[in-house]
């Protein structure tokens, strides 16, 4: 019996990828780190589109990290952002920078939770008021397929809720949000005469240490019925890591032609 204990043993001991009793330390990225993600958009249910996005880091410094991002096939210029060291995301909230958006809480370990809790006082003209409020836990180790293939990831997961408080003679609520590529999100329903409404909100990411940030992410937005009106979805195609005898560039396929969804898109996704 002991025997076989200790065959068991090696055998987890010697898989590759993440332990799950190993702490992950943040990434040490380089000027020229690129990701090449399938991001597709889903509104509701009809509306839908898919486009290739580009993220490359052109600088860091202790506390951040500064991205180019660009959507390929398009003539459209790069988009520039500023990112915390983690990858979470902070916009000015009621005239003081807040994190609203955050995905990794270096170092990872499994079992551990953090939270985003945030509200906003008009926000757009719709709301007088919105409030966020976001649990993360790492929940361990998982296996991934995506475009860019087969990865030994840590994930973690998140469950929230907003709320919004209609300003006068609005009756419909169309809260606003940012996911975590900055991509602004929309959540509407009808508010049917009452003055606050309610939803939820479901995030899943999974992170590999070599790759230096996620290979999937998942976001999804509910109404104040349960109604999943809005969902995110990036899977890596291909990343390199600036300095990597050789690189680390995985195979890209060719993305889908960028289809326009039927819905109305969200914001300015």
């Amino acid at each position: 019996m002991n025997k076989k204990i200790l065959t068991a043993l090696s055998l987890c001991a010697a898989l590759p990828g993440v332990a799950l009793a190993q702490s992950i330390a943040a990434p040490t990225l380089k000027p020229g780190d690129t990701w090449t993600y399938i991001n597709t958009v889903e509104i509701g249910p009809n509306g839908w589109r898919q486009s290739r996005d580009e993220v490359t880091v052109q600088r860091t410094t202790p506390g951040h990290i500064y991205i180019e991002t660009r959507q390929s096939g398009t003539t459209q210029a790069p988009h520039e952002l500023i990112v915390d060291a983690d990858w979470s995301r902070a916009r000015s909230v009621n005239g003081t920078e807040t994190v609203v958006n955050r995905p990794f809480a270096f170092p990872l370990t499994v079992g551990k939770t953090w939270a985003i809790s945030y509200a906003e006082t008009n926000p757009n003209p719709q709301h007088a008021s919105e409030a966020y409020d976001t649990h993360y836990k790492v929940v361990g180790r998982d296996t991934v397929t995506v475009q860019g293939g087969k990865f030994d990831a840590i994930k973690i997961e998140a469950e929230g809720t907003w709320k919004a408080q209609n300003a006068p003679g609005q009756s419909i609520t169309s809260g606003l949000s940012r996911t975590v590529n900055g991509s602004t999100i929309l959540m509407q329903s009808h508010s049917n005469g009452t003055a606050e409404q309610t939803g939820k909100t479901y995030k899943a990411f999974w992170y590999v240490p070599a790759v230096g940030r996620w290979v999937k992410s998942v976001e999804e937005y509910y109404d104040s019925n349960s109604m999943r009106t809005a969902r995110y979805t990036n899977e890596l195609v291909s990343y390199r890591r600036a300095g990597t005898e050789g690189g680390a560039l995985l195979p890209a396929q060719p993305a889908p032609a960028p289809m326009a969804p039927e819905g109305t898109p969200p914001g300015d996704q």
